[in-house]
């Protein structure tokens, strides 16, 4: 049973809370087979910002948005950020795309071609003139490059040629500056991905320096894979730096955060608790990266915040005492116990009693409804190029 004896602490934490969302949450998404467009999507990085500010304004944790370059390029990234700082929120992470241009399709950092590698790191050099001009402390890294069949190039040579990539990268990292190595257990490699997992990005970071760490996507790993056990692991060696937030049925599903598994995320939550890490103090990036195919895409984002803020919630409910007592005396099922009581909990009772005495809406969802956002940009967007997947 538990005991709710210190919520003024939980909602402290809570309200410290930071979650980004992305920029490409925004747009038009879809499955392999077609990209569904919808009313109201953004056609300018700057109508995707006003989305993200939106979400802010009603959830109140989620003061930043990621930029995906190119996706997201400008003529002026200082105008840009004073846009966003002008709706109340700012530019985060600077997401690189080394996965669309035709020359990639052996690799790109890893290509064969050196001319094709020199291409690829001079776009991840142009991300942190971006970092520059925004004012973003993150670049997140991810590769698509690896190999469809056995003897297709090298593998070691691969693994130099990334390490190579990473140390110029890195090297122009300014002092408040850092890289997030994220990993992909396949796809769109089939038969090896250059970068498949947390231990080999793990070992990049450590080989790079303090100013490179690891990102978790948590859709990118095999079925079953204990994700909770590498936060730990990364806490513990200081490694870990950032999240990409989503649900994953089968693989790479990109399912709104929550969604799929509940409980993972809050076994994830609870590490992140229990390693003090949950501050944004601690320097972790709890970011979204999700694709809202057939939902409209705002509500989603908004409901995937509230995701992450329950889980958050009932993770900082755990009697930290009642479990250590337990699992020190050899009590397995006591131990369990004490976690499924914070896990069961209903929650949304004191996250709406925070979200009142911030002068919020207790329900941003249906606030959002209520407030005729959706019309409204329904309306003001019904010309033009929407955003999606290449734009």
């Amino acid at each position: 049973m538990i005991v709710l004896t210190d919520l003024t602490a939980v909602k402290q934490a809570l309200r410290a809370q930071r979650i980004e969302t992305p920029s490409w949450g925004y747009a038009n998404s879809g499955t392999r087979f077609k990209v569904f467009p919808q009313p109201g999507v953004p056609r300018t990085p700057e109508e995707k910002i006003a989305d993200a500010a939106t979400v802010h304004r009603f959830t109140g944790v989620a003061p930043s948005v990621a930029l995906h370059i190119p996706w997201d390029r400008v003529e002026d990234f200082g105008a840009l950020t004073r846009y966003a700082a002008d709706l109340g929120v700012r530019i985060g992470a600077i997401n690189t795309n080394v996965f669309q241009d035709e020359d990639y399709k052996l690799g790109s950092v890893t290509n064969p071609d050196p001319g094709i590698r020199r291409k690829a790191t001079d776009h991840l050099l142009e991300a942190v003139s971006i970092m520059d001009a925004t004012g973003s402390r993150d670049l997140k890294l991810w590769f698509a490059d690896g190999l469809n069949y056995p003897g297709q190039d090298d593998l070691r040579d691969r693994q130099d040629r990334l390490a190579e990539a990473l140390r110029e990268t890195y090297g122009r990292l300014g002092d408040d500056q850092r890289m997030l190595l994220e990993y992909k257990l396949f796809e769109p490699a089939f038969y090896a991905t250059d970068v498949p997992d947390w231990g080999t990005s793990y070992a990049h970071c450590l080989e790079l320096g303090p100013k490179a760490t690891v990102c978790i996507d948590t859709g990118h790993h095999a079925p079953g894979t204990n994700i909770e056990f590498i936060v730990a692991f990364l806490l513990r060696a200081g490694k870990l730096g950032a999240f990409d937030f989503n649900s994953r049925f089968y693989a790479d599903d990109d399912l709104m955060a929550g969604a799929a598994d509940p409980f993972q995320l809050f076994r994830i939550m609870y590490e992140i608790v229990r390693g003090g890490a949950l501050d944004p103090s601690y320097g972790i990036n709890f970011m979204l990266d999700q694709c809202h195919n057939i939902e409209t895409k705002i509500p989603a984002v908004i409901r995937s915040v509230l995701n992450v803020q329950e889980a958050t919630a009932k993770a900082l409910l755990v009697d930290r005492d009642a479990l250590r007592a337990a699992q020190l005396s050899g009590d397995v099922l006591g131990a369990n116990a004490v976690l499924m009581d914070a896990y069961n909990t209903d929650v949304r009772p004191i996250l709406a009693e925070l979200r009142t005495e911030d002068g919020l809406d207790p329900d941003p969802v249906a606030a959002y409804h209520r407030s005729g956002y959706q019309q409204q940009i329904e309306a003001e967007r019904a010309g033009g190029r929407q955003a999606g997947w290449g734009a």
